[in-house]
């Protein structure tokens, strides 16, 4: 399949000067629209739940890697969006203001997020605080976890003088699950203290990292899965290694198989991993009828599901699955069914995206302090 740029009309225009919330999640669903880089595994919290077991032992990369690999980005060929994260990406705040700085050359808008150790002190550091200012959008990752490890009143205290300082903000939250009472708790009181100022993304938790322990991995079990489009094989993810995957499971972390890997930014372009992305029959496949469908599709007759993202990765050892996936997808048709599937889900928009992706009771959150 020869890659290409989407229709220019898959993509969702904004009219504010600033990135909000929802204008990365109404493009999300756009192949190579936004890439996520893990710039550090190091974290110095030690929250129960942390889905990629970081520590301040953890691994990361040296940062020419990075500035390298974003020097590749042009005016004709870069992402729309980059989201920087960690472990603890603001751990490396001279790294993230010279990736924001650099990507906005291009035309790149960034983003970050943080679980906010710097808040222990309420004050914030000269470093952290131009890394905050050189982004186009600041994350604020909170729960129960977080909350152990930093408090609620720090936080929102810091919070409030970003938000005073007109930076673009948004709240990533999680709760042990959709009837956890947590939930309703922050999000009240998020909005008792900044009104409808700052959106939100609320979602659950999943069994990965530390969080395996206490979160319960629900496997469907289907004789005939339906087409069902994994919207998070749409943009790459860089791994702390350098290896970049076709989505950010942090099973994939230090292991992300063939059929799943776009490349490495020790040695490709954003071009290359971009043409991956976008023309790799694999990715289409799985933004176009999900990995359920293909398994049950494509695989011998009677073998299992094994759950959505087990399923995904379980195709690895599928060679003869994956010719008939990748014969299938370079026939004419089905590059226009991917590319109808893509135009569909971006024209649903962002609320449609987190109800389906995160806490579907307050999907409508992500709209909050919206300008469009």
């Amino acid at each position: 399949m020869t890659a290409s740029m989407p229709p220019i009309d898959c993509f969702v225009s904004w009219t504010s000067t600033t990135m909000h919330l929802a204008e990365m999640l109404a493009n999300r669903a756009v192949p190579a629209a936004g890439i996520s880089i893990g710039i550090t595994r190091k974290c110095p919290l030690s929250c129960a739940h942390c889905s990629t077991n970081s520590s301040m032992d953890s691994e990361e990369s040296p940062a020419e890697l990075y500035t390298r690999f974003v020097d590749t980005f042009s005016v004709k060929s870069h992402p729309k969006f980059m989201a920087m994260s960690g472990g603890e990406a603001l751990l490396r705040p001279q790294l993230v203001r010279k990736l924001a700085v650099k990507a906005r050359e291009s035309g790149t808008k960034s983003s970050v997020l943080s679980g906010m150790f710097f808040a222990r002190k309420t004050s914030i550091s000269r470093s952290v605080k131009a890394a905050i200012d050189a982004v186009d959008h600041f994350s604020v990752s909170m729960d129960e976890f977080h909350e152990r490890e930093v408090s609620r009143s720090n936080v929102f205290k810091v919070i409030g003088r970003l938000l005073d300082d007109g930076i673009s903000m948004s709240m990533h939250i999680a709760g042990r699950s959709n009837d956890d009472p947590y939930l309703d708790d922050l999000v009240h009181d998020v909005q008792k203290h900044f009104g409808d100022r700052i959106p939100m993304l609320v979602n659950t938790l999943s069994p990965f990292g530390r969080a395996k322990a206490f979160v319960i991995r629900v496997v469907s079990k289907l004789d005939k899965p339906r087409a069902n489009p994994c919207t998070m094989a749409a943009w790459p993810v860089v791994g702390f290694d350098g290896v970049v995957a076709v989505c950010g499971n942090d099973d994939l972390i230090g292991c992300v198989p063939s059929h799943l890997r776009l490349g490495d930014i020790r040695t490709d372009t954003w071009p290359e991993i971009q043409a991956r992305c976008i023309g790799g029959t694999m990715p289409s496949a799985l933004r176009t009828y999900g990995p359920e469908y293909l398994q049950s599709s494509f695989g011998k007759a009677g073998s299992a599901c094994v759950g959505y993202c087990n399923s995904c990765i379980s195709l690895e050892t599928k060679i003869a699955l994956q010719n008939l996936v990748s014969t299938h997808m370079r026939k004419p048709g089905s590059k226009v069914l991917s590319d109808s599937v893509t135009q569909m889900q971006v024209e649903m928009g962002a609320v449609q995206f987190a109800k389906r992706y995160s806490h579907p009771r307050f999907a409508e959150l992500v709209l909050l302090g919206s300008r469009q």
